[in-house]
């Protein structure tokens, strides 16, 4: 595994440390890691931090032209809304630690000309079912269910 889905899975483990749910995600620009961030939803009683969208607020503002060249990475499928992000900015490229405990829009991610690669890794999904089994409530919540 390359150290980007480490940083991610490093990223899981302290939301999941700080009583939150543990999805992580790095972007990376030319090779070096620009923002970090896990799903802080809980912590900061917030509605939209996931992991994506705290990642890109901790990359901080960038131009339209570095994140043509990023690539996300996730633990988790992306969501609906960490997804739109993805597009809004037109990043080219997420690497998906899984997609077996949730899936976001895949294929619309991919009609929209986003390369996606799922690594079905064996820790991100036992982080996943071990959290969901422990704390189904927070889990509905954190999808909208």
């Amino acid at each position: 595994m390359d150290e980007f889905m480490q940083a991610a899975i490093a990223e899981a483990k302290q939301g999941l440390a700080e009583g939150g749910i543990p999805i992580g995600s790095v972007l990376v620009i030319d090779g070096k890691i620009v923002g970090r961030g896990h799903n802080r939803r809980v912590q900061q009683a917030s509605a939209i931090l996931h992991a994506e969208m705290d990642c890109f607020e901790n990359a901080g503002r960038l131009k339209a032209t570095d994140y043509q060249r990023a690539t996300l990475y996730s633990t988790l499928s992306p969501c609906d809304m960490c997804s739109g992000t993805s597009l809004l900015y037109k990043i080219p490229k997420i690497v998906i630690g899984e997609n077996r405990t949730f899936q976001g829009p895949e294929a619309y991610l991919r009609s929209r000309g986003v390369e996606l690669i799922i690594l079905d890794n064996a820790e991100c999904i036992q982080l996943m079912n071990d959290f969901i089994a422990a704390r189904p409530e927070l889990w509905n919540e954190d999808i909208g269910e």
